[in-house]
């Protein structure tokens, strides 16, 4: 490794320690009694969520497709300490359940303070085929919805001095094989949040914007789809979980988890050649 990587990479790690260094302390008493909607809370990251905002005693509404799942994660909400928990069962590519479920979290929690965007829908992970079909469906899904939701919903978190949380993924900051449609939505997903976070301060707003990059995280269905395919370490869900929520209750920005996640997004741009080598080198796959 020549002079000038160290001392990049050492000036990277240090710029990352001053930020955490002076990021806001989070006071888990300020979630208590907070309204919060979290989407695709019926397994993975979602459902963590959902537990964790149940602990610090906050008003939760959780929503995915599966309504029979949303019930028992609700109920165990209600065990672990959740003021109130709440479920509604809605189809993210449909046009109107978007609105649907915002709808249901106004009306049933008297606003919110916390909109957490975490649904994706399902997509192969394998060489693209063609399948321009698919592509449009999961960008309704994993995009359109988010900003269908977030609009239903601005108006309520401006006036809560609310908090709006996307769930995205280093895919959608360093592209990857095997996952063309998914990772598209998620670079749409980072380039509408990312405008959107200037607007709403240049309109001096109340609401703010966290846009959290994920890494490879240990889900059922994340891990069925990896398994012999990569040796990319995966981080658990719970902990994933905790860092959105904490994010998103001190108002921060971004979030890269885990942290080595960051100096992967800046090395395509200082290191291209060397990132695609790891990238492509990270998967076994014999043409």
């Amino acid at each position: 490794m020549g002079t000038f990587t160290k001392v990049l990479l050492t000036a990277a790690c240090v710029a990352f320690l001053a930020v955490k260094w002076n990021a806001p302390r989070f006071d888990a008493e300020s979630l208590r009694g907070a309204r919060v909607l979290v989407t695709g809370a019926s397994t993975g990251i979602g459902e963590q969520m959902a537990y964790h905002y149940a602990r610090f005693g906050a008003q939760v509404v959780i929503t995915a497709r599966r309504e029979k799942v949303l019930q028992k994660v609700a109920e165990k909400c209600l065990s672990l300490g959740a003021q109130k928990a709440l479920y509604i069962a809605a189809d993210m590519a449909s046009e109107s359940d978007p609105d649907k479920a915002v709808d249901f979290a106004l009306e049933q929690l008297g606003g919110l303070d916390y909109l957490v965007l975490n649904h994706i829908g399902p997509s192969p992970f394998t060489m693209w085929d063609g399948d321009v079909e698919h592509t449009r469906w999961l960008m309704k899904v994993n995009f359109l919805s988010y900003a269908q939701m977030a609009w239903r919903a601005l108006a309520s978190l401006e006036q809560s001095k609310g908090a709006l949380v996307v769930v995205s993924s280093l895919l959608g900051k360093l592209p990857s094989p095997f996952v063309a449609p998914y990772t598209s939505t998620k670079f749409a997903l980072n380039g509408f949040f990312g405008a959107l976070h200037h607007e709403l301060a240049m309109k001096k707003s109340n609401v703010s914007i966290s846009i959290c990059t994920l890494g490879l995280i240990d889900t059922q269905s994340a891990m069925e789809k990896v398994r012999g395919v990569t040796n990319v370490p995966a981080y658990p869900a719970a902990d994933a979980a905790l860092n959105i929520i904490m994010t998103g209750a001190t108002r921060q920005p971004e979030l890269f988890y885990p942290w080595f996640t960051h100096i992967m997004t800046l090395s395509k741009d200082w290191f291209p050649s060397i990132t695609d080598y790891i990238v492509q080198n990270s998967y076994n796959y014999i043409p």
